[in-house]
C-alpha cells in the first residue's frame, strides 16, 4: 500500500438520539469527496452518546449495524466509542471494524475518569492491530493519554499510530492538546486525538505528526479532517531519531533504570496512598446547604445526563 489516510470526523452528538445514522452519512460524503481516504475515526460515544444506560452487548444488532457501514463504503472503521454491556459490568469499548466488516479488535478505556464518570469498569487489555501492506496501530480513549504508560505500552508493542477518540468539553482541553503533541514526540507516532462537539465536546481536535508538528487543529464546528500518514517517516524517525535528534525509544529500550513508582508496595506508594480517597470534591466547610423544599425534603435536580468527558 503506497499511501494511507485516516479522516477523523468531529461529528455534533446527540445525547438523547441514536447518531449512528447521522455517522453513516459522514462516511458517505468522506467516501464520495475523499475516496483515497483509508480509515473512519469518530469520537468517544458518538453513537449514542454519554448515557450508559444505552450500553449494548458486544458482538450485537449496534455492532453490526456499524460494520454495515465500513462494508458499505469498503472503509477501515473505529466509531469512537460505546457503552458495553459485560458480565454484570458496563464498559466504555471502541471496537475496530475492517472494510469487509470484520471486528477485528476491541479495546475497553483503562482509565475512566473516576470520580465523575461513576459506575464504568476500566478495561485492563492493550490493543494493537494490523494494517495489511500499511503499519500498526493502536487505540486508546480519551482519560487513557492523561497517563503516559498507556501510549508508551502500545509504542513498545509496534503502534506506529494512536487512535484516540476523546468526548471532552472541559476548560482543560488545551491541556489535552499538549499531551497530545507530547505523546506523539515522546513515541515518535502519529496521534490523531478526535473530539466531538454539542454533546460530544468542545471540539478542537487534534493530529500530530512524529516529529511533534500539529498537522492540523480543529476549531469548535463539525469538520472532517482527512490526514494522508507515513508509515516511512515514522520507521526514519525511530531509526534516526525526532528531527533527526533524539532517538527516544531506543534511548527508553536502553535504559539503566527501572521504575519503583510501579511497584504498589508501601515503601513505593506511601506518598500516593496519602492523598486520599478518590472521590469528588465536596462543598467547602461552611457553604451553605442547598435550600430544601416543603417538609425539609430537598427538590431534586434538574433533568440532566451528564458527560463522560475525559
Amino acid at each position: 500500500m503506497s499511501s494511507f489516510a485516516i479522516a477523523g470526523v468531529q461529528m455534533p452528538v446527540s445525547s438523547h438520539d441514536d447518531n449512528i445514522q447521522t455517522m453513516e452519512r459522514y462516511a458517505a460524503h468522506v467516501r464520495g469527496r475523499f475516496p483515497w481516504v483509508n480509515m473512519l475515526l469518530f469520537s468517544e460515544l458518538a453513537a449514542f452518546g454519554p448515557d450508559p444506560a444505552k450500553a449494548v452487548p458486544m458482538p450485537g444488532a449496534v455492532e453490526e449495524r456499524l460494520a454495515g457501514i465500513a462494508r458499505r463504503f469498503g472503509l477501515w472503521l473505529v466509531p469512537g466509542s460505546l457503552f458495553e454491556a459485560r458480565a454484570k459490568a458496563i464498559f466504555n469499548t471502541a471496537p475496530v471494524i475492517a472494510p469487509d466488516g470484520t471486528v477485528v479488535a476491541r479495546y475497553s478505556k483503562l482509565f475512566p475518569f473516576r470520580p465523575y464518570e461513576q459506575g464504568i469498569a476500566a478495561g485492563t487489555e492493550f490493543v494493537v492491530f494490523d494494517v495489511p501492506e500499511a503499519g500498526r496501530f493502536g487505540v486508546s480513549i480519551c482519560y487513557d493519554m492523561w497517563f503516559p504508560e498507556t501510549t508508551r505500552q502500545m509504542a513498545a508493542l509496534g503502534a506506529e499510530v494512536i487512535l484516540h477518540p476523546t468526548m471532552t468539553d472541559t476548560i482543560d482541553r488545551d491541556v489535552e492538546l499538549a499531551i497530545a503533541r507530547a505523546s506523539a514526540v515522546q513515541n515518535q507516532c502519529y496521534f490523531f486525538d478526535i473530539n466531538g462537539v454539542g454533546a460530544g465536546g468542545c471540539g478542537r481536535s487534534i493530529v500530530v505528526d512524529p516529529s511533534g508538528y500539529v498537522l492540523h487543529e480543529a476549531g469548535t464546528a463539525e469538520q472532517i479532517i482527512p490526514i494522508e500518514i507515513d508509515f516511512a517517516k515514522v520507521r526514519r524517525e525511530r531509526e534516526r531519531g525526532l528531527r533527526g535528534l533524539g532517538q527516544v525509544l531506543k534511548s527508553f529500550r536502553d535504559r539503566e533504570v527501572d521504575f519503583p513508582v510501579y511497584r504498589r508496595d508501601a515503601e513505593t506508594s506511601s506518598f500516593l496512598r496519602s492523598l486520599g480517597p478518590l472521590v469528588k470534591p465536596g462543598a467547602p466547610a461552611g457553604d451553605p446547604l442547598p435550600p430544601t423544599g416543603p417538609a425539609g425534603v430537598t427538590p431534586p435536580p434538574p433533568a440532566f445526563t451528564p458527560s463522560s468527558s475525559h
